[in-house]
């Protein structure tokens, strides 16, 4: 059945209606605005949103998509709370596969690949400067993302994209230190082996990158502003 015009922008309304409760709440989360484990309840997302649960749902299933949020049977949504072992086999799993994809992608980068991944620097930089810590971490990611994308391999691909979200949401919340979740050095001698091909370089700056973002990360239990979810989500309106 082919849809309306009327349809189509119904559609449209609804999925901007649970986009802004997912957008509100990532940024929370990766501002460490709300605690891991801090649990999300349907109604109260509704009543701060106006929206139904149905709609309320629909943000939480992709934040969950994301690794941002655990989805427990008959208990609810709670924001994602990784576990020493889990953050530092996730930081394992990534050194084993990202230095031989970068290796991939130096090997037959084109100077319009090296330009997309100078821009994505560009705006790393820019997310950083202005205070968008969350933003910051999320584009750090899809650098990593776009390298693997180079290098054309989609399998690969998404096993980095799904490494990388689970590596955000550890980065955001347990960064010892300011500069760990951006490295901007570190991104620009890659792209700088990239751009010259050079496999063997862009293979070992990803493996000592991974192995530094690894040793800024504590996992140890830190405390969270204790506020009502209300009152932080309505603060990121």
């Amino acid at each position: 059945m082919l849809k309306t015009n009327e349809d189509r922008a119904s559609a449209t309304v609804t999925s901007a209606r649970w986009t802004q409760i997912y957008d509100d709440l990532k940024a929370a989360i990766l501002a460490h605005a709300i605690a891991p484990g801090t649990k999300l309840p349907e109604d109260e997302l509704g009543e701060v949103y106006s929206v139904s649960r149905t709609l309320v749902r629909a943000a939480l299933q992709a934040l969950a998509h994301d690794r941002l949020v655990q989805l427990e049977p008959n208990r609810g949504a709670f924001v994602a709370k990784p576990t020493k072992r889990e953050a530092r086999e996730v930081f394992e799993a990534r050194a084993i596969i990202e230095p031989k994809v970068a290796a991939m992608a130096a090997a037959i980068a084109k100077p319009a690949d090296v330009k997309v991944l100078r821009k994505h620097l560009d705006e790393e930089h820019k997310a950083i400067h202005d205070g968008r810590q969350g933003d910051a971490i999320m584009l750090s990611a899809r650098f990593h993302e776009g390298i693997a994308e180079i290098a054309g391999q989609t399998i690969l691909t998404e096993i980095i994209r799904s490494l990388c979200s689970r590596s955000t949401l550890i980065i955001s919340l347990y960064s010892k230190r300011a500069d760990a979740f951006c490295e901007s050095h570190a991104h620009h001698a890659l792209v700088d082996a990239i751009a010259k091909n050079s496999e063997l370089d862009a293979s070992e700056l990803m493996t000592s990158h991974l192995v530094d973002l690894l040793s800024g990360i504590d996992v140890s239990e830190s405390a969270a502003p204790h506020r009502r979810l209300s009152e932080i989500l309505r603060s990121q309106r």
